[in-house]
Formats: C-alpha cells, structure tokens, sequence
C-alpha cells in the first residue's frame, strides 16, 4: 500500500517533531461527556505500546544512541529521538541518512541492543495499564495491539511486562508495508481483522500514531501530552481513558475524567482506584 495523505498526516507533519500543536477544545466535563458517548458503542479497541502502555521511549532511545555511535558516529549529531517517536526502527535510520549494508546493520544492532536491555527489566508498564486492559476484558470488549515495533522486540516487551494475554492478535511493524504516521498502517490492521474503522477505538501516545489513527478514521485518545494533536481525544493518562468507560458513580463517569484536558490545563479527575495496578 502506498502512502496514503490525509487532513491528520498533515496535521501531524506541520506540528514539527514533538507534535506540539494547538489544544483541542475540550470543554471539562461537558467535552468529556460528549466523548464518552461517542466511544460508548464502540468494542473494539486498538491499542498502541511504547509511550502508551509501556514507559519504552527512554531505552529505545539508549538503544539507538549506542549503536549510531558503534557503526555511524557521525550521524549522532543529528540524531533526535523525539523527531521519530512512534516511527518503525528502519524509519527512524532511514531518516538519519543511513541506507545499503549500513542501514541493515543499524537496524540489526539497535534491536539487539534493545532486547538486551528488556531482557534486563529495563522496561517499566505505564501505571494503569493493566487496569485499563483488565476492564476491557471484564466488560467483553475486545483489546488489539498495533505498534510499529519489530515482532520479535514486541514480543519480548508483552512477555516481560505480563501484558500479552490482554490482546486478541498483535499487529507490528512487520506485518505492514507503511508505517506510522501513514493511515495505511492502522488501515491494514482493520483488513487483516475485519474491522471497520468506525467500530474501533485507537489509544495512542505519539503524534505519528494519532495521525495514523486519525487518518483511517478511528476515533482516537491522545495519552499524556500537554498539547495534544487536533482530532484526538486528549487524556492525561490511562485512568482518565478508563474514567469514560465507567458508570456515573463508579470511580468515574464523564463527570469524573482521571485527567481530561480543558482548553489550557489539565484537570483533576478524582478517580477511584479498583486495585493497585500491576
């Protein structure tokens, strides 16, 4: 599948690296409200890794520096991990400039290197995310994975963090053509399951992978940015997306958001916590 532009490919392009672009008017509870009962109808849910699940973002970026500076010093320079957060490993060496036998070898180094440092524990869950995916499957609602990850460092990351049993199928990197901030990619996870876009919920961190989302028509939270990307449904963390899916008076409810954006801050959402988080 070729790239595929869009309103929110754009978007995302124009906010620059970080993806710092104006807040979406969210009006506290009553934006809230309105949000809850647009994911209301919605059981399937697509869930993105790194940033949003898991706190990856600081060893993938150790990761990449080691190598670059093992097999290409020179580009070290212009490296800038947030530029690239949320792209594919071979995107992101694509970009420093790196291409042939050289690329291969990037690429091949900086998984290794990332593995090893999973391997260690290096790799912390996000707080909430085993209790946002552990009420997904309580209430009947079916969780997919979709990250840019290669297969094989994914797959260690769900086996060290206890987060694989949560997901009906995982959908990687490998398994598509495009990658993130391309609506392809979300695209292709939807034909490869069967689901239409307008069934699903995306839950992404990064710019890329909002664009992505956005772009193939899910709606879409932003987790944890302090100026979210126009179109997404902005949160502070998991909590403030589990905050919707409750009933009034139950922790939560759309007048209780975990943490919804206002137009200029964030708010306190005064959840009640079910259980301590894994």
């Amino acid at each position: 599948m070729s790239a595929v532009r869009t309103p929110a490919t754009e978007k995302s392009e124009q906010a620059g690296p970080d993806h710092r672009t104006e807040p979406v008017e969210t009006a506290g509870a009553a934006g809230m409200t309105e949000a809850a009962g647009v994911v209301g109808g919605r059981r399937v849910w697509f869930c993105d890794l790194d940033g949003t699940l898991v706190d990856s973002g600081p060893v993938h970026e150790a990761a990449f520096r080691e190598a670059i500076a093992q097999l290409a010093p020179g580009l070290l320079a212009s490296f800038r991990y947030d530029a690239h957060a949320g792209a594919s490993t071979r995107e992101v060496v694509t970009g420093l400039g790196a291409g042939g036998a050289l690329a291969e070898r990037l690429i091949r180094c900086k998984q290794r290197l990332y593995r090893e440092r999973v391997a260690a524990g290096a790799v912390a869950v996000l707080p909430g995310a085993h209790r946002f995916l552990r009420h997904l499957a309580d209430r009947g609602h079916t969780a997919y994975l979709v990250t840019a990850g290669s297969r094989g460092s994914v797959e260690r990351v769900l086996a060290a963090c206890s987060l694989g049993g949560y997901f009906r199928e995982v959908f990687t990197g490998d398994d598509a053509p495009v990658s993130k901030p391309d609506p392809g990619f979300y695209l292709n996870a939807c034909l490869r399951w069967g689901v239409a876009p307008a069934e699903a919920v995306a839950v992404e961190d990064s710019g890329h992978g909002v664009a992505s989302a956005l772009g193939a028509g899910l709606v879409t939270f932003q987790v944890g940015r302090a100026a979210p990307v126009p179109g997404a449904i902005p949160v502070r963390d998991l909590d403030g997306v589990l905050a919707l899916l409750r009933p009034q008076g139950r922790g939560g409810g759309p007048q209780e958001s975990g943490g919804a954006w206002t137009g200029g801050a964030w708010s306190d959402g005064g959840l009640i916590d079910d259980g301590a988080d894994r």
